[in-house]
């Protein structure tokens, strides 16, 4: 019994040291990134892997553009959309957490995530889009570093470059050109307003753009928009 114990506690030991091992491998990336633009993401190279299953030749369409060349109407309509209080917060929502867990529970099934513009960030670049207790632990660790490392204006250019906007849309600049034919920098309000609109549902979006769920939700996010803050 002895030896078993022995042996147990040196695996979990290992275990533990792997996992540590796994934080700090994740913490170096975030260093980098706050410096250098990420090529890809984990979510990118899920959604690429899906696009090949079909089309072996299929390629991501997607384009860095820095922060200033990004239209503020867009910038506003995703935190009009998105997360309000991203200016403001270390990382997390708490009072859209609760709000999120309560329509949960009155609908029976998840419905609302309540996660935060940093909270998504963290996802793309390194998770998957279960739902699953872990990952969500894992999500909130990533955003504790994101938020400790990066401004909120480098968090915000990241994922404006990195959100999908389609079936294998990527970024601000590959929707601006892919839905309305101008560069990200030149949207208007209402083309600002739409593309915040599909975030929730992308894909789905992209095949129907003229669904009167996204039009209504357009023009709500619309009227938010002159009172959201930008970092």
């Amino acid at each position: 019994m002895r030896g078993v114990w022995r042996w147990t506690k040196r695996g979990l030991l290992a275990l533990i040291a792997l996992g540590l091992l796994y934080q700090f491998w994740l913490f170096g990336w975030v260093l980098w990134w706050n410096w250098v633009n990420p090529q890809t993401t984990h979510f990118q190279e899920i959604r690429l892997a899906e696009l090949r299953e079909k089309d072996p030749e299929a390629e991501l369409k997607k384009e860095w553009v820095d922060y200033r060349h990004i239209s503020n109407n867009l910038k506003r309509g995703i935190i009009a959309a998105e997360d309000a209080k991203f200016v403001d917060h270390e990382g997390f929502d708490w009072e859209g957490i609760q709000k999120a867990i309560e329509k949960d529970q009155r609908k029976g099934r998840i419905v609302a995530g309540g996660s935060t513009i940093s909270q998504q960030l963290a996802k793309n670049l390194f998770l998957s889009a279960s739902k699953s207790p872990l990952r969500k632990g894992e999500e909130a660790l990533i955003t504790l570093m994101l938020e400790h490392v990066m401004d909120k204006q480098r968090i915000f250019e990241i994922y404006l470059n990195v959100v999908e906007w389609g079936n294998g849309i990527f970024g601000a600049e590959a929707a601006a050109r892919h839905y309305f034919g101008v560069s990200a920098n030149h949207l208007s309000a209402s083309q600002a307003a739409k593309l915040a609109a599909m975030l929730p549902n992308p894909r789905y979006y992209d095949q129907h753009r003229n669904a009167p769920g996204l039009m209504r939700k357009t023009a709500i996010i619309q009227a938010r928009m002159p009172a959201a803050d930008l970092p």
